[in-house]
């Protein structure tokens, strides 16, 4: 099947929105895109289901980029490279990668960089796997990541803004640089969901009668998320610490060019400080409300440990007239001058019980002073 061809009016205009609207559309409806320029003339946008529709709209071009959905990253994903000519090895190498990869086979380069999905305080990172050759970047992700949608509407205005007198390799490292950014300003706009969930939470905890499993349970996702996207962060800086000096045959050696690539870092440095400053504000706040609960818990303890010493007080001097009625008891009938020395000693056994439980308590035992 032919793919869709398209050559656009200039961005800015009402066409060109228009257009960019169809094109989301198209996007949707095609597994992948190709744009490509031609040797001579105007940038041209294809959309296609298989790498076989573009080989020959590539082939006469000297600058290509194609953006694939592939459902098994694995599979297609091979089949991908392999079809638009790279090895078939690079994907499954780049793919054993922790959160991110870099393979340099000079002639070719593997990159894989985590595209981060956050739902709630699910924080995910699946792999963009980016191919790049002397003329053509290739890029796969799979379905369940939306990625370089705003690159694939407006590549065609990129690559005609490139200068004529440009190298190759500059172009294709300058499209490399935009691959990236985009990549990386997506991830980043997911602190906010992690911000919100954070918020949440806070208002959970002012709650004192919040069940405490469930306040433990979210303050163990709200930390393993912010890790899960510090890590992937690291690791794309890993990526792209490989990219800024220009040692691979690929990338440009030009400054101009490689500044971008240090711009980048500046970026990925700058949301690392911001999503290590939010974490420690985080763990400050969960501390100020844990150390809450733990006044609240020894507020509840001092209630509860002078309660016991009154029943304790009160159970002494309870037992000793009760046992001196007991023995009484047992003497069978008494006359009256009997039942006054009985309640005298009864009285006064009362008393003496009584007073002797409170002073030891009070001498030996300290009682809280809080409410």
């Amino acid at each position: 099947m032919q793919g869709s061809v398209e050559s656009g009016p200039r961005m800015g205009s009402p066409d060109a929105k228009a257009n960019g609207q169809e094109d989301e559309c198209k996007a949707k409806a095609y597994k992948g895109i190709c744009v490509a320029l031609p040797h001579k003339g105007r940038p041209v946008k294809i959309f296609g289901n298989a790498p076989s529709e573009f080989i020959s709209t590539l082939h006469d071009s000297s600058l290509g980029w194609v953006n694939f959905t592939a459902d098994d990253l694995g599979k297609d994903g091979t089949e991908i490279a392999v079809s638009l000519g790279f090895s078939a090895s690079m994907v499954h190498t780049l793919l054993k990668g922790y959160y991110a990869s870099f393979e340099d086979r000079d002639t070719e380069m593997g990159i894989m960089v985590p595209a981060v999905k956050v739902s709630g305080l699910d924080v995910q990172a699946h792999p963009l796997i980016i191919l790049v050759r002397k003329d053509l970047i290739v890029t796969i992700h799979s379905a369940e990541v939306e990625r370089l949608v705003l690159f694939s509407r407006y590549a065609d205005a990129f690559m005609r803004k490139l200068p004529e007198g440009m190298s190759l390799s500059d172009r294709l490292t300058m499209m490399l640089v935009r691959i990236l950014d985009e990549n990386n300003s997506h991830n980043f706009e997911h602190v906010r969901e992690i911000e919100e969930q954070a918020d949440a939470m806070s208002e959970l905890l002012l709650d004192p009668d919040s069940p405490r499993l469930e306040v433990g349970k979210k303050i163990y996702q709200l930390k393993h998320a912010l890790i899960t996207y510090l890590n992937t962060l690291w690791r794309t800086m890993d990526v792209l610490h490989s990219l800024r000096y220009g040692d691979a045959e690929l990338i440009a050696d030009n400054p101009k060019s490689l500044a971008k690539v240090g711009l980048l870092v500046e970026d990925v440095n700058r949301q690392i400080s911001l999503s290590e400053h939010m974490s420690e504000v985080l763990a400050s706040g969960l501390e100020v409300l844990q150390a809450l609960y733990n006044n609240q818990l020894q507020t509840l303890n001092n209630r509860m440990t002078m309660t016991i010493t009154w029943l304790t007080i009160l159970g002494t001097a309870v037992l000793v007239p009760n046992t001196i009625a007991t023995v009484v008891g047992s003497l069978g009938g008494m006359d009256s001058g009997m039942l006054f020395w009985y309640g005298a000693v009864l009285a006064l056994a009362t008393v003496n019980s009584t007073y002797l439980a409170y002073w030891w308590v009070r001498r030996w035992v300290r009682l809280p002073t809080g409410g």
